[in-house]
């Protein structure tokens, strides 16, 4: 990447825009750690890209073509953490012969860290999706869905904590309700809980109890909604301490992520990258070394946001 172009990027949570000599002295003084977020949503089982007659996305996507791209930033980058947003199931033949197993073992050898649940990932009911977790060589993460009196009860976590060179980064997971959009028989006792009441309890218990430096919202909600549903711009907008809202269900394209000011009037970055693996979303985190940089406070925290990829 060109460095004035990543000099050009906009430092959306404090609004500062760094100068080529001041970015270069820090990179060569070591005053900063760098975390890059790579995040997908709605993958859909698509394993193979579009085909090549597709009319829309001809050769395009799937998780084939994603995990090439993931190798080569993987190769560029010293820290990369990569999530999803779920719905990894449902969509093509894979997921009809081998009920998610493909799926999960794909995004395992890719190295994902981190999904949520999504409402297609309850297609073949919770037994189901129960049964193809022990592929899955990541964590899922669900705050607002009440597993207890389900067998999901010790499968999915309500938050998880992440360090990366230093970087304590916080996640914690929303779903859509289930009522409506599946079965009553496929999630069972699962209760679905205000979105917003439990992101702001997440949030403010890894933010101020564990002091994370970043909290991340892995979101399955929806991008934005014309009625009262809880969507990602009003979740971002009516709670505080969320960093990021990482979004899927709604199968949003956007070219880069969202700004909105929350509660405090900080600003929240909101994204979402499509379906199917047709675009990879990216985020750089850069803490800086302030005892380094000759002031008083340990850490500063910038986001700087990259282009959507198309894959």
């Amino acid at each position: 990447m060109k460095r004035r172009t990543f000099i050009k990027q906009i430092a959306l949570s404090s609004g500062l825009v760094l100068s080529s000599g001041y970015l270069s002295a820090a990179v060569h003084d070591k005053k900063y750690s760098k975390l890059t977020i790579l995040h997908t949503n709605d993958f859909h089982s698509h394993i193979d890209p579009f085909p090549t007659n597709d009319p829309k996305y001809p050769n395009q996507g799937g998780i084939e073509r994603l995990g090439a791209l993931v190798k080569k930033i993987r190769s560029e980058e010293e820290n990369v953490l990569l999530l999803d947003s779920g719905d990894i199931f449902q969509g093509t033949p894979y997921f009809n012969f081998y009920n998610g197993k493909i799926e999960y073992q794909a995004m395992s050898a890719m190295g994902y860290e981190a999904t949520t649940l999504g409402n297609h990932d309850f297609d073949n009911g919770i037994d189901g999706l129960v049964k193809q977790m022990p592929y899955a060589k990541f964590s899922f993460i669900n705050s607002n869905y009440e597993l207890k009196n389900t067998p999901l009860h010790d499968k999915v976590v309500n938050n998880k904590i992440i360090q990366k060179q230093g970087i304590k980064i916080g996640l914690f997971g929303l779903g859509v309700q289930l009522e409506g959009l599946v079965l009553p028989q496929l999630y069972g006792n699962t209760k679905y809980l205000n979105p917003i009441k439990t992101a702001q309890k997440q949030a403010d218990y890894l933010k101020n109890e564990q002091k994370c430096d970043v909290v991340i919202c892995l979101s399955h909600l929806g991008y934005k909604y014309d009625s009262d549903k809880i969507d990602d711009l009003k979740l971002a907008k009516s709670t505080e301490n969320i960093d990021l809202v990482l979004g899927g269900h709604t199968h949003t394209f956007l070219d880069t992520p969202t700004p909105v000011k929350n509660l405090n009037n900080k600003k929240v970055l909101v994204n979402q990258v499509g379906w199917a693996g047709l675009r990879l979303g990216r985020i750089e985190i850069l803490i800086f070394n302030k005892e380094k940089l000759g002031k008083s406070e340990t850490k500063k925290i910038d986001f700087f946001h990259k282009k959507n990829i198309l894959v």
